[in-house]
């Protein structure tokens, strides 16, 4: 809908202004009240320069070119040159036919062009099992390329395990101290070993022989116990496959691992730290190689190579995404913990000083907040198993994999988030996804009704022009604004957009359904408030299912 009115409306502007530039992107806006119209645009103050006219008289030039098209109703001139478009009631009811015709194609479209995006996220050191930060990224990042795919987009799903540096170390020196029979408790236990109970859990999978397979590789254990090579090799494959176990059951699925051991090994580190040194961006200082960063906006220069020898961790970062623009990926997303804020810059400084062609600010970021988890009004601080963190399998076992992911995306990843397990796990309006999930039920529970009283659903015979209830209209304009909010969410990265109008749609739904008797009326009448419920219903679980990764559920 809104993108007709922005197409008469720049045919329109052209026609009445053959020698003025019109931006390629006509800006048009759902009004916020209804005496206003529908759609707004402020379009003809926009040309008032260009065109060196009154905005007002720009305005009627382009009401008197737009074209007739029985969608617009009539359009008015408001303040000093706003265009008010008031829309046939008849074009809002198209949307219910729209809607069912696209079926689950519905909200789709083909904005990207088929262009190729890479989405990074999650990236978590596999030392131990995933916390409820890296829920809220795995959330995050699944739900933004869920709608990137909508919007068009090629998408790669990527996870980048940090397998090597002193992390990786402390784990293999605390499942050695396993193996050897150490506890966190004894005075031998290494001090920045890890204290988690799942340590024991490798450290005995270690000893009995057990072989592992993590996605590119099968690890076999020697249950030598001071074969730190082997233990360190075994821990990771283990963490990674555990790991992965997790997400799939968050319903998260990546198309590519990368591995930082692999850039060392495939001589990517050296080679991108040769690079920037024939590039004439580095220098030595006190025994370490430095990059000039501040050439690119950084506050200060940073140490690629230290002193003591052996590469900052920055640089196997710089090594890592240039392997991602080489690889084609002109649009490159990362979702991180907000902790990463410090190397955004330095990387893309790197990247910069590549003088490869890399364009400023790329690569694009994400960062989300930490998540505080609360039982019965209290912070809900550590798990058993990890000894230190809630999991992100705990929360799933908890409230279920549904309500995990609704909360973990229903705000601005950039703001704090408290996750209330209470709330989650009740069956209740306050519960936002218990009352959308609700709502596609219950239209499903309306149509066994039908079936059940021989008043089985018949499209044909549906009269739309008899919905002119203010329920209907409501629940016919907000399913009118799906494709809109699908495409806005993609463009601004702003997943939190979809859990917020699912409610709406629901809260929608559930006053009409308050309101109304569906089976009632005659048949034209009946039928088309079941076609506009049914439409509704595709809505709610395009955007529960294919966009939240969340389930429409028939009963409830």
């Amino acid at each position: 809908m809104k993108a007709l009115v922005q197409g008469l409306l720049a045919d329109a502007a052209a026609r009445a202004l053959p020698d003025i530039e019109i931006p390629a992107n006509v800006h048009v806006e759902r009004t916020k009240d209804a005496a206003h119209g529908d759609f707004a645009s402020n379009l003809a103050m926009q040309l008032t320069k260009a065109a060196r006219r009154n905005p007002r008289e720009i305005a009627q030039a382009i009401v008197d070119a737009m074209p007739a098209d029985d969608t617009i109703a009539r359009v008015e001139i408001a303040g000093p040159g706003f265009l008010n478009f008031f829309l046939n009631p008849n074009a809002f009811r198209r949307t219910i036919e729209t809607v069912l015709d696209s079926g689950s194609a519905y909200g789709r479209s083909d904005i990207g062009g088929g262009d190729k995006v890479l989405i990074e996220f999650v990236s978590a050191n596999p030392t131990g099992p995933l916390h409820v930060g890296h829920g809220r990224g795995a959330a995050v990042g699944d739900v933004l390329a869920r709608l990137y795919d909508a919007s068009g987009w090629s998408v790669t799903r990527e996870f980048y395990y940090n397998d090597a540096g002193v992390q990786i170390d402390n784990l293999t020196t605390s499942v050695a101290a396993r193996c050897a029979g150490l506890t966190p408790a004894d005075a031998d236990w290494p001090e920045a070993g890890y204290r988690g109970e799942y340590l024991a859990d490798v450290a005995a999978a270690y000893l009995a022989g057990e072989t592992v397979t993590a996605d590119d590789r099968e690890v076999t254990a020697t249950a030598d116990a001071t074969d730190h090579g082997a233990i360190r090799e075994f821990a990771v494959a283990y963490l990674r496959r555990e790991q992965d176990e997790d997400l799939r059951a968050f319903g998260v699925v990546f198309d590519n691992y990368a591995l930082e051991s692999a850039l060392y090994a495939d001589g990517r580190v050296e080679a991108t730290v040769e690079a920037l040194v024939a590039a004439g961006h580095t220098y030595e200082a006190d025994g370490a190689l430095w990059l000039k960063t501040t050439d690119y906006d950084d506050d200060k220069d940073r140490v690629m190579r230290k002193a003591e020898g052996g590469y900052t961790y920055f640089v196997p970062d710089l090594a890592y995404h240039r392997a991602k623009w080489e690889r084609g990926f002109g649009r490159a997303i990362n979702e991180q913990g907000a902790d990463h804020h410090g190397t955004i810059a330095r990387v893309r400084a790197g990247l910069q000083a590549l003088d490869i062609g890399i364009p400023a600010g790329w690569p694009d970021y994400i960062l989300h907040q930490m998540v505080t988890v609360m039982r019965a009004g209290e912070e809900v601080k550590l798990s058993k198993r990890a000894g230190s963190y809630v999991t992100l399998r705990d929360l799933i076992d908890e409230v279920g994999r549904d309500a995990t992911r609704y909360f973990l995306v229903a705000r601005k990843p950039d703001s704090q988030q408290t996750f209330d397990i209470d709330l989650a796990r009740s069956q209740s309006e306050d519960n936002p996804v218990y009352y959308i999930q609700y709502a596609h039920a219950r239209i499903c529970a309306v149509f066994r009704q039908a079936d059940e009283q021989d008043l089985a659903w018949q499209r044909d015979d549906a009269d739309l022009t008899q919905l002119t209830s203010e329920h209907e209209q409501r629940l016919i304009t907000t399913l009118s604004r799906y494709p809109e909010v699908v495409a806005a969410a993609a463009e601004e990265s702003a997943v939190q957009a979809i859990p917020h109008y699912l409610r709406d749609l629901a809260d929608a739904f559930h006053s009409y359904y308050n309101a109304q008797k569906f089976l009632d009326g005659d048949t034209g009448l009946r039928n088309a408030r079941l076609t506009l419920v049914a439409a509704t219903r595709q809505v709610l679980a395009n955007g529960l299912i294919d966009l939240l990764g969340i389930s429409a559920p028939e009963r409830m």
